[in-house]
């Protein structure tokens, strides 16, 4: 299994400006991304801020159980966290997981596409 970093083919070996998200890592939060209705949800507690499942049931109109399907996924891949406040469940981003994400999306964009733009 290669484990090397995903900007590692751009760039040559990995540095300490790397973020410390391995492939496999980073392969988990951008399939947890990969689906409008986790992007929505994403979106939605980000303007939200800290809320619980109904908050983002009812910004997102869609049913409990599949609102609460989509909160796991993204709790797993680490985007959100979650907490138990009472009988409510309380779901937060993580921004430092996010953050990551986009760092080493934008290192790799400006590793492998930004020099054959430069070309044309």
């Amino acid at each position: 299994m290669n484990t090397s970093h995903p900007i590692d083919a751009c760039r040559g070996p990995a540095t300490a400006e790397h973020v410390a998200l391995s492939s496999g890592e980073l392969a988990a939060k951008l399939a947890a991304l990969a689906h409008p209705t986790r992007l929505e949800i994403v979106s939605r507690i980000a303007g939200l801020g800290p809320c619980c499942c109904k908050d983002v049931v009812a910004c997102v109109g869609f049913a409990q159980s599949t609102v609460s399907q989509h909160l796991k996924v993204l709790v797993d891949a680490g985007l959100l966290s979650f907490a138990n406040k009472g009988q409510r469940s309380c779901y937060e981003l993580n921004h430092e997981a996010l953050a990551e994400v986009a760092a080493v999306i934008t290192r790799f964009a400006e590793a492998c596409c930004v020099p054959q733009l430069k070309d044309q």
